[in-house]
C-alpha cells in the first residue's frame, strides 16, 4: 500500500493512515485469537466461523455519514461519468465470492494451527501483497521489502521443517493441511487488497474512505451469502444447538466470540 505525499491536507490524511493502521494491527491479532477460542472450545463449523467474518458489516454503515471526502491517493482522481450499475455489480460479486473462498482457507488455518505459528504465516500476506502490486500496480520493490520477503519465506520454512519437534497435538497431516491453507489465504487476501487499489485507480479514478466502505460493505453482503448458502448446503446448521449447548465456556461465552469476531472482522476489512 503506497501512502500518499502530503500537502495541506497532511494532518487529516495522517489521522485516515493511523486509524487503518489500527485496525489491520488490532484486528488481526484480536481475530486470530478470537477464532482459535472458538475452535478451542468445541466450535465445530467452519462455515459459522467464516460467516461472521462478514456479517459484522453493519457495523461500517455509520461510516458513511463521517467519513472524510478528501481522496487518499495523490493523483485525487475524478470523473463526472460514473462506471455502469452492471461493471459495479459484477465487481462486486466477484470480489464477495473470492472474498469468501480466501476466508474459508483462513478458517482452516486457524483451526489446525496454534494461534502464534497462524499469525506468523499469515504475515506472508505482506509479501505476495508486494509481489502482485509489483506486477499489476507497478509497485516498486526497495531493498527493505525484498529483505522483509526473504525473512517471511525463511520464518515459514522453518515451520514446516520443525513441525515434528513442536510437540503440537494436532496431527502432522492436518498441520500441513493449515499451513497450505493459510498460505493460500493470505495469497488471496493480497491479490484481493492489490485488486481493490487496481480497481479504485482504473474504475471509480478516486480513493475515498466512504468509497472503501461502499466496496466492503456490498462485498461482504456477496460473502455473508455465499457463507449462509454453504452452511446450509454442508449441512452444518443442524449441530449448531448441539455446539452452543456443549461449548466448554456456556452459552453466552459462546454467542460472545461470534459476536466480537463480527465486529473484529469488519474493524480488519476495514483496514485493509
Amino acid at each position: 500500500m503506497r501512502i500518499p505525499s502530503c500537502g495541506s491536507s497532511c494532518p487529516e490524511m495522517a489521522q485516515n493512515w493511523s486509524l487503518l493502521i489500527v485496525c489491520i494491527l488490532s484486528g488481526g491479532s484480536v481475530a486470530t485469537l478470537l477464532g482459535s477460542l472458538y475452535f478451542e472450545k468445541g466450535g465445530k463449523s467452519k462455515w459459522l466461523a467464516s460467516l461472521v467474518q462478514f456479517v459484522g458489516f453493519v457495523i461500517l454503515l455509520p461510516f458513511l455519514l463521517i467519513s472524510p471526502k478528501r481522496p487518499l491517493t495523490e493523483e485525487g482522481y475524478q470523473r463526472p461519468n460514473k462506471p455502469s450499475a452492471i461493471l459495479l455489480t459484477s465487481i462486486y460479486l466477484a470480489f464477495g465470492v473470492f472474498q469468501a473462498g480466501g476466508d474459508l482457507l483462513s478458517i482452516v488455518g486457524v483451526q489446525y494451527l496454534p494461534a502464534s505459528t497462524y499469525s506468523l504465516v499469515s504475515a506472508s500476506q505482506l509479501a505476495f501483497t508486494a509481489l502482485f502490486s509489483f506486477f499489476i500496480n507497478a509497485q516498486k520493490l526497495t531493498p527493505f521489502i525484498i529483505n522483509s520477503l526473504v525473512v517471511l519465506l525463511i520464518s515459514s520454512v522453518l515451520l514446516v521443517v520443525n513441525t515434528s519437534s513442536s510437540g503440537s497435538s494436532v496431527p502432522k497431516g492436518k498441520y500441513t493441511l493449515g499451513f497450505l491453507c493459510t498460505v493460500a489465504a493470505s495469497a488471496s487476501a493480497a491479490l484481493a487488497v492489490t485488486l481493490a487499489q487496481l480497481f479504485y485507480r482504473k474504475v471509480l479514478k478516486k480513493a475515498t474512505f466512504e468509497v472503501i466502505i461502499k466496496l466492503i460493505i456490498p462485498q461482504s453482503l456477496v460473502a455473508s451469502c455465499a457463507m449462509v448458502l454453504g452452511l446450509f448446503a454442508s449441512g452444518e446448521w443442524k449441530g449448531l444447538r448441539k455446539e452452543m449447548d456443549d461449548y466448554e465456556s456456556g452459552k453466552v461465552s459462546y454467542v460472545m466470540t461470534l459476536v466480537w469476531t463480527a465486529i473484529v472482522g469488519s474493524s480488519l476489512r476495514l483496514g485493509q
